[in-house]
């Protein structure tokens, strides 16, 4: 199955006729009102994210507020986490059957009615702890159909020229909500009666922001590109295949581990600050920081990818430099140097973390393609946030007691994450190495390779060579092989 390149026609924008389409070929065509589902899509993961940290960046205020412990008050992010992996398999489903529309509308609603009931359980008499937990866990389950959806609405509405521009815009969006949570809700509750107002300025956001799901289009009159038009692998097959796939694990385990402590260091931030004499405040700020540098440096490398597809080039140079920064914040917050240096770390995990989210995304996407988007990327955030949770405990059974020097230090949780994180850098610098020829398989296509006629000349130079190679090995999926 494949185009010759002859029979590709280019990309045709509105307002623009398509430039010598043969006679029998399709017309594809982008359309300006794509922007108007990756808005929502911006929309909705950011207020998704805010809500995850709502309570993290005023933990201590937020403990006295419930009459809790700071660890239950971390169960809400953790909770919030687990929720995502309950809703995954509902995730894949969706999307591939139905696409984005239907993934966004299943995030309004759980957004909306998770907020105001979080609203109920803050504002009651004391606080509720159990309600606002019931309503973060309805958030929870929101978040991973608007969190997984980019990379299938990129594929289903751009091109090549714009798909991780596309994607890094509505998934970085997840994490700048959740820098504004740190940011803005450490002034939105700096006592303990001010938590409720916090959480209904919350709701009242999230109401406004998912209304617009409804009208947005569920899907272009005609597609974009080749690799868009190209019949996906059916669901099941797809995910057997996938998991069979070294380069999957190889992108799986570090995408995992990155992102699961990205989310324990987000919700433990102030509790890594705080017993070095560090306020919420400075807490707020070394999450913005962390967050806006790395949507800067996303906003930098994106388009750059998008024109010169260096996908495993930018992974092989940004991965060690994400393990060095959990390394680094060991040494960060104890400085004589004061909040400095940690700020400077912040900046750095930032800029390299989400330089590499959106180009690491695409990439799986394009090695694994005619499955379709949203398997990969759902798995990936999954162990994400699975790992997240299980981080987040973890580090906080590893914080010192109040004997400590300093007190409740996260001293040996820092170590914790340091050393896992290079573990986890080697994974994806194998990608390509020992004899293994990974190829872009959806650029490939719509820029007319046909893949059959790769793929069996492969084989045949295994036979002449008689390197022993099994061709079975090579499938991928129901007529494509692997690389």
């Amino acid at each position: 199955m494949g185009f010759k390149r002859s029979e590709i026609p280019h990309a045709v924008h509105d307002g623009t006729t398509a430039t010598e389409l043969p006679p029998s070929g399709p017309g594809y065509k982008v359309y300006k009102r794509r922007f108007w589902g990756l808005a929502q899509l911006v929309l909705l993961n950011i207020v998704v994210s805010w809500d995850w940290l709502t309570f993290s960046a005023v933990s201590t205020t937020a403990a006295e507020y419930y009459d809790v412990s700071e660890s239950a008050i971390n169960w809400l992010s953790t909770g919030y986490l687990f929720a995502f992996c309950v809703a995954s398999p509902v995730v894949i489903f969706t999307l591939n059957k139905g696409g984005p529309k239907p993934a966004i509308i299943v995030t309004s609603t759980l957004l909306l009615v998770g907020n105001w009931i979080r609203y109920a359980g803050a504002k009651a008499q004391g606080g509720i702890f159990g309600v606002t937990m019931f309503g973060q866990i309805l958030i929870g389950l929101a978040q991973p159909f608007c969190l997984s959806a980019p990379t299938r609405y990129s594929d289903l509405w751009f091109t090549d020229r714009g798909r991780t521009s596309a994607t890094a815009v509505a998934t970085l969006a997840n994490p700048l909500g959740a820098a504004l949570g740190q940011l803005i809700n450490s002034f939105w509750a700096e006592e303990p009666h001010q938590v409720p107002g916090m959480v209904l300025y919350l709701a009242i956001m999230a109401t406004v922001a998912s209304i617009p799901s409804f009208f947005i289009p569920a899907t272009p009159p005609t597609p974009p590109s080749a690799s868009s038009a190209t019949t996906k692998t059916p669901l099941l097959p797809a995910v057997s295949q996938m998991l069979k796939t070294l380069e999957f694990w190889l992108i799986l385990i570090p995408f995992g581990v990155y992102v699961g402590f990205f989310n324990s260091v987000s919700s433990l931030l102030n509790q890594i600050l705080s017993p070095h004499g560090f306020s919420e405040t400075d807490a707020g700020i070394a999450g913005g920081i962390l967050i806006v540098v790395g949507l800067i440096s996303s906003a930098i490398l994106s388009p750059l990818t998008d024109k010169y597809k260096h996908y495993l080039g930018t992974i092989r140079i940004l991965v060690p430099i994400v393990a060095i920064s959990y390394i680094a914040l060991v040494f960060a917050p104890p400085s004589s140097a004061g909040i400095a240096p940690s700020y400077v770390i912040m900046a750095i995990l930032g800029a390299s973390s989400f330089g590499l989210l959106p180009v690491v995304l695409e990439y799986l996407v394009e090695i694994t393609h005619p499955f379709s988007p949203e398997i990969g990327s759902t798995i990936c955030w999954t162990a994400g946030q699975l790992l997240g949770a299980v981080f987040i405990l973890v580090q906080d059974a590893l914080k010192a007691n109040s004997r400590a020097n300093p007190p409740l230090s996260m001293r040996n949780a820092l170590i914790f994450s340091a050393v896992v994180a290079c573990v986890a850098a080697p994974f994806p610098l194998c990608i390509g190495l020992f004899g293994r020829d990974v190829r872009r398989r959806r650029l490939d296509l719509d820029r007319g390779v046909n893949l059959d006629e790769v793929q069996e000349e492969r084989i045949e130079n295994v036979d002449i060579t008689g390197t022993g190679t099994d061709s079975r090995r090579l499938r991928f999926g129901s007529r494509f092989k692997l690389p």
